[in-house]
């Protein structure tokens, strides 16, 4: 519903000075969506396991600094290929750099953990993901979890500043994108006994490569095409069944 002023906005079929910031609000609508209804179905109990597991983070040492910091890692290694071939080495400060705020520097990285990371994620994989992964394979549920991701998204191509640059013609690709990124969140869920909190972690660093003025550059791009390279040996590593060593967690 936030995303409709918005779009009227941006296409001129409104007057009224609707400020695009508060597109940051539409994150929280899969949160919103998940407290609301796991509140109907489950009840305080279903609400407490949803939020304990949001709050999960006795996974291990290795994957809390991976979900937090392998995006960076990735982005790092990128920059320094095209560096090596020829190219050149990314402004950093344009990571600080994002729609309708004024610069934040390092704290886009926060801001993008608390948006888009625990808005996004406890809807995503808090709610969905398990349910999905209760009747059917996790590659299954990936997939069709990814469906609703990608429609997710949609309404941004219409006002948000990132997206109308791509324009609809990257959508198959983005789409492709969105999938793939399904498939690792749920190797990364599934290999953390059910943490929410490291597809956050996750998710967070991400965008803070992606989502700023930085994921304009070509290094985000190698970033993102990694990202499908990812989801592909997790399916042929890991297999369809669970796409991990773990198995897939369910409520």
């Amino acid at each position: 519903m936030i995303a409709l002023p918005l779009i009227a906005r941006a296409q001129g079929w409104l007057d009224v000075q609707v400020p695009f910031a508060l597109h940051y609000l539409t994150a929280y609508g899969p949160m919103l969506a998940a407290l609301i209804v796991t509140a109907v179905i489950a009840g305080e109990r279903g609400v407490r396991e949803l939020v304990g597991r949001t709050l999960k983070w006795r996974v291990g040492l290795w994957w809390f600094l991976f979900a937090a910091f392998s995006p960076l890692a990735l982005f790092a290694l990128a920059a320094i290929a095209i560096y090596l071939a020829g190219g050149s080495l990314p402004d950093l400060r344009l990571l600080g750099e994002v729609n309708y705020l004024p610069y934040l520097g390092i704290l886009t990285w926060p801001l993008w953990l608390l948006n888009s990371g625990l808005g996004e994620e406890v809807g995503w994989r808090g709610f969905a993901l398990p349910r999905l992964q209760k009747q059917h394979s996790a590659l299954a549920a990936s997939l069709i979890l990814a469906v609703f991701w990608v429609l997710w998204h949609v309404p941004f191509f219409f006002f948000l500043e990132t997206y109308v640059k791509l324009g609809f013609a990257i959508f198959p690709m983005f789409a492709l994108g969105v999938t793939c990124g399904a498939i690792v969140y749920t190797w990364l869920y599934n290999s953390t006994g059910g943490s929410v909190l490291m597809a956050i972690l996750f998710h967070g660093s991400f965008n803070f490569i992606t989502a700023t003025k930085a994921g304009e550059g070509p290094a985000a791009a190698i970033v993102s095409v990694l990202i499908m390279v990812w989801a592909v040996l997790v399916v042929v590593v890991f297999k369809p069944a669970n796409l991990s060593h773990e198995e897939k967690h369910i409520i």
